[in-house]
This record gives C-alpha cells, sequence and structure tokens, in this order.
C-alpha cells in the first residue's frame, strides 16, 4: 500500500466512522459496519487505527477541529449577549444539521459502559469550555452578569445543555420545542442589557 493509497484509506474511514455513528449509533458501529461505508477491508479499521473506538475518536478530532474553526469565525464579531445568542442560534442549527454533536453525545453515551472512554472524552470537552469561557468573558466579562454568573460556570452549563438539546431532538422530531428555547434566548437577552454593561473598575486609594 503506497502512502498516498494509505492515506486516501485513512481518510474514507474518518469519514466514514462518523457518518455510521451519526446513522446506527455508537451500539449499531463496528468495523465491519465502518469498513462497508468505506468500501474497505474491515481489518484496515484495527492497521490503520488500532480499533474501533481509536477510530471514533479520531473522527471526533477531526470534527472538533472543523467546528471550532468555524464556530470560532462565527462568534467572533458578537460585542453583545444578543448577538451572542444568535451566533449560537446559528450554530446550534448547523451542527445539528451537519451531524457534528451527534458524534460525541454517542461518545458520552458510550462512556458510561466503558470506562477507558471517559478519560478520553473529558479531555476533547475542556477545550470546548474553554472556547465558551473565554467567548462569554469577551462578552460579558467585567459585568454584573459575570460576578452573578462567572463565564467558568456559565460554560459548563453551555455545554451540559447543548449535549441534552441535542439529545432531545431526537424527541423532538420537528425540533419546535428546542427551536422555542433558542428563540427565548433571543427574547430574554435585550432585557438582559443592563447587567451586561461592564462595571467600572475601582480606584484604589
Amino acid at each position: 500500500m503506497t502512502k498516498q493509497n494509505s492515506a486516501e484509506t485513512k481518510e474514507r474511514l474518518l469519514a466514514a466512522a462518523a457518518a455510521t455513528v451519526r446513522t446506527e449509533g455508537y451500539a449499531g458501529t463496528s468495523a465491519r459496519t465502518i469498513a462497508k461505508a468505506a468500501e474497505c477491508n474491515s481489518a484496515l479499521v484495527f492497521y490503520h487505527f488500532g480499533g474501533v473506538d481509536q477510530l471514533l475518536l479520531a473522527a471526533l478530532d477531526r470534527s472538533s477541529e472543523e467546528r471550532m474553526k468555524a464556530h470560532s469565525a462565527a462568534v467572533a464579531d458578537a460585542r453583545t449577549l444578543e448577538e451572542l445568542v444568535e451566533a449560537a442560534t446559528g450554530i446550534y442549527r448547523a451542527d445539528i444539521e451537519g451531524g457534528h454533536i451527534t458524534l460525541f453525545s454517542e461518545l458520552v453515551g458510550a462512556s458510561i459502559a466503558r470506562p477507558e472512554l471517559r478519560a478520553e472524552i473529558v479531555a476533547r470537552a475542556e477545550p470546548w469550555i474553554a472556547f465558551v469561557e473565554e467567548t462569554l468573558d469577551r462578552v460579558i466579562g467585567g459585568s454584573p452578569l459575570a460576578r452573578l454568573m462567572p463565564p467558568r460556570d456559565l460554560a459548563y452549563a453551555a455545554i451540559t445543555f447543548y449535549l441534552g438539546v441535542n439529545l432531545f431532538t431526537h424527541l423532538d422530531a420537528d425540533r419546535t420545542r428546542t427551536d422555542a428555547l433558542f428563540d427565548l434566548a433571543g427574547r430574554v437577552a435585550p432585557r438582559a442589557r443592563l447587567l451586561t454593561l461592564r462595571l467600572p473598575r475601582r480606584r484604589d486609594g
């Protein structure tokens, strides 16, 4: 197998792994189902990645890298809570349509029965918590709202909420309830404007 063929095979396996988890769930994902989608021998899953879980984690890393770039750009211009909520709504809809968050959610669920996955998932969640925290700190840092609800705590709550919303979309087929939550946030954000005004710095002495 040439280096080019090997790289192409790995790319096909990564894409097939992500697609299979999104359509079949973790329980329905195996070396055989991934290899079938990638149109290659299932032994190549182990040859290139060492196993199914390692391949799924690599697929998650690829998805996270792509999403981080896109989401960083999406929130870069947000300067108010209203703008941040609007950006977050767009991110949510893009992630649902693209199935990105499903891959992460499925692995989180799998880690309940497979403890060896927990540390891997926690390590991959941390950059997202940091990203949300940094974004919130940029928008509301130094305000009464930030003192009442520190960006770090809000970031953790946001990630937890986001995973829960994704899971609920499987029950809420037309997404009316989950869309209503973002609509509510959009209506509340302008009313919280006073809480997001930065407080003047205290003068020493």
